[in-house]
């Protein structure tokens, strides 16, 4: 049987059964899928062409979604990790949660969407090739769904039971994860608990300890399911709970995130028409501080909280001889940040109080045959209004925060904006084995709350982790992306390659730039409220600029004589202002993974290495610093001990090079072996195991 995958797409697998849900595979021309947990190659002649088993190191889904082709990983913690894309992360990219998406409650995404994704709990990662679909919601770049594992409805009247459990450890942190969901079923009704927890001391790398990079997280909840002649319902309830956990390349770390979320759902088919519709409600809750985990002189809290409202609909039938998509959504997203001095309660600022952004959106997406094309055809329009509140700050507040307050109160303290997505997704079999794809899309992106709204010169960046300070801008326009891609997929049997080619022109790319016309020199309240904060460089503000990103990216595998298999997944993006002579900030080198791996019927083992070039396309404007490139080596394995048992294990960066990646922030921890102002290195040489139990 033929299976596409990509080498970067390694199946990570557990065995399943019947009873546990598996994700559907879409068309390979508008998605990469990583199977999480799914059922290993027992057979020969059932030939895999990518390595079912992949080095989890670490709990972070984003260290797994970074090996696909054109994605990369920002990492600002160990569970504050975040992908980028193409040349785009943050809020550009559509990432969800099992369909959902809400907002992180730190405005430096110390929680980012994935990190909502544990990856004990998640049975496949689905990633939007190239860019996501109008239905799934705005953003300028592709998407992800990190699908998680629940109980599926059975074929009997008789309850089933089932469960999906994961056990594992990491020795360069002395880390232990555990989590997965335990079940019951029949054809009408399905429910069960899901449950993880991890926790983890500092990273160890060649010359030292990255201070200050210690975590731990929990999550519990409940995925139900009822199948009644009134239409098919489902409700899903999570709790998460993050406890102290450094983020070193941030002025400060986490001391919690509290963050519930319940969602409902309705499916029902009436005739041809298929109706769906969710409602939810996210509330997030995150604390952090300056002094638990690190020294501080000037001891600081801040406490950040957003609730996201959304509910959407939609109808499916037959139309123009394909299928069309209709519907609506609506979002809004209740933002509070305050800041207090723990040890003066006088002393604290109120800097985005009551920040509400309204977002109300249509589409109509249709697929079907056009001519010799299979065509993914999509519009949508989204309608944007955001308001802020009031700053108000305590009588023992600095003079220039309370100045600043005062310009920022007597400002208009609302925007709006509209946009318009359009999106052509074709793909059409050439042969059996070769099928020819092209993208041609205009998406458009909002900005970010802080993008508007930040008034006081702070490290708040959305997860920049540079060092700088930041300010917003009301003015702002949304961003827009002319975007054009193309490529193929050969698959057989023994071999295949996927590569893309593309251009992103993005008009109105929002990006920070120098405050003034004399950056360095603080000849301003705001600049010299940012000399306050600690800022490493100029002040920036966030600004609208011309953009370019222009890409080249592909997976490929052969089977080789024997036993044997090699994989590969290729990236490169280059940024560039079109405004000006400048290279875009913060973009991926060039890297190469590839694999060679011995695949016997009930094991494997594979010999990796990671070759990633240096990067010296730097911003001049951001002062930007270039990084050298590096190479490392792991090894890793999977065995398939009996039905529903399997273990891997490996070492990560076998010859404990030190490695800086160019995505990395700036360390900020003075406790730490890493110097202050410094890039913070990758994981040095440690061996992870990993242990699946899957049954019913």
């Amino acid at each position: 049987m033929k299976r596409i995958l990509s080498g970067g797409t390694a199946l990570l697998a557990l065995a399943t059964c019947p009873l546990l849900a598996t994700a559907e595979t879409p068309d390979p021309a508008l998605q990469d899928v990583i199977i999480v947990t799914g059922h290993r190659t027992t057979t020969v002649t059932d030939t895999a062409l990518a390595p079912e088993a992949a080095p989890l190191t670490g709990v972070d889904i984003t260290r797994l979604i970074a090996r696909t082709p054109g994605a990369a990983r920002i990492g600002n913690g160990e569970m504050s990790g975040q992908m980028q894309y193409r040349g785009l992360f943050g809020p550009r990219l559509n990432l969800r949660i099992d369909g959902h998406s809400f907002a992180s409650g730190g405005p430096n995404l110390m929680d980012p969407a994935l990190h909502y994704a544990p990856t004990s709990l998640v049975s496949a990662v689905r990633i939007d090739r190239g860019i996501s679909p109008v239905s799934e919601g705005p953003g300028i770049g592709g998407g992800v769904d990190a699908v998680f594992k629940k109980t599926n409805y059975s074929n009997s009247s008789e309850a089933s039971l089932g469960y999906d459990l994961t056990i594992g450890e990491r020795s360069v942190n002395d880390s232990v994860s555990t989590g997965g969901i335990i079940g019951a079923s029949t054809d009408t009704w399905r429910a069960n608990l899901l449950g993880a927890y991890e926790e983890g001391g500092d990273t160890e790398y060649k010359d030292g300890t990255i201070g200050g990079s210690e975590f731990q997280r929990s999550i519990y909840g409940l995925a139900t399911g009822l199948r009644t002649d009134l239409g098919e319902f489902s409700l899903d309830w999570r709790r998460h709970n993050t406890g102290f956990s450094g983020n070193p390349p941030f002025g400060m770390d986490i001391r919690f995130v509290d963050t519930d979320v319940l969602k409902a759902g309705y499916k029902k088919a009436f005739g041809n028409v298929l109706v769906e519709a969710s409602a939810s409600y996210t509330d997030a809750a995150h604390g952090m501080n300056t002094f638990d985990l690190r020294p501080s002189m000037m001891q600081r809290e801040a406490f950040a909280y957003a609730i996201t409202r959304k509910a959407d609909i939609a109808a499916t039938f037959p139309a123009f001889g394909g299928s069309l998509q209709i519907g609506a959504d609506t979002a809004e997203e209740d933002h509070n940040i305050h800041v207090v001095d723990p040890g003066n309660l006088d002393n604290f600022v109120y800097s985005l109080p009551d920040i509400v952004i309204d977002r109300t959106g249509a589409f109509a997406e249709w697929m079907g045959a056009l001519g010799a094309f299979n065509a993914e055809l999509g519009l949508r329009v989204d309608d944007y209004d955001g308001t802020g509140g009031t700053a108000t700050f305590g009588a023992d507040a600095s003079m220039g925060q309370k100045m600043l307050a005062a310009s920022y109160n007597a400002s208009d303290r609302s925007t709006d904006a509209t946009t318009l997505d359009v999106a052509a997704r074709l793909w059409r079999p050439i042969t059996d084995d070769l099928t020819w794809r092209v993208t041609l899309a205009q998406k458009s992106r909002a900005p970010f709350y802080l993008e508007w709204f930040q008034w006081l010169p702070s490290g708040s960046s959305a997860g920049l982790a540079d060092g700088n300070v930041y300010l917003g801008d009301q003015s702002l326009d949304p961003e827009v992306a002319l975007i054009a891609e193309t490529g193929f997929d050969y698959v057989t049997e023994t071999a295949y390659i996927r590569p893309t080619v593309y251009i992103r022109q993005i008009n109105d790319f929002i990006q920070g730039t120098p405050f003034d016309d004399t950056p360095g020199v603080a000849d301003s309240m705001e600049e010299m409220m940012a000399s306050m904060h600690g800022s490493s460089s100029a002040l920036l503000r966030f600004t609208n600029v011309e953009a370019r990103l222009i890409g080249f990216d592909l997976d490929a595998g052969m089977d080789l004589p024997g036993p044997l298999r090699a994989d590969a997944v290729f990236s490169y993006v280059r940024g560039e202002r079109r405004d000006i002579d400048d290279d875009l900030y913060r973009i991926a080198p060039p890297s190469l993974t590839a694999g060679l791996t011995w695949e016997a019927q009930d094991w494997s083992a594979t010999l990796e290495t990671r070759a990633v070039a240096e990067q010296d396309k730097v911003s001049v404007t951001n002062l930007e610093a270039e990084t050298p490139g590096y190479v490392t080596l792991s090894l890793y394995g999977d065995w398939q001990v009996t039905e529903g048992v399997r273990l891997s294990a490996g070492v990560e960066n076998l010859f404990d090079r030190v490695t800086r990646d160019h995505l990395s922030g700036y360390n900020r921890n003075a406790w730490s072996d890493v110097a202050v102002g410094t890039r913070l290195p990758g994981a040095g040489r440690g061996a992870f195991l990993r242990l699946s139990f899957v049954g019913r």
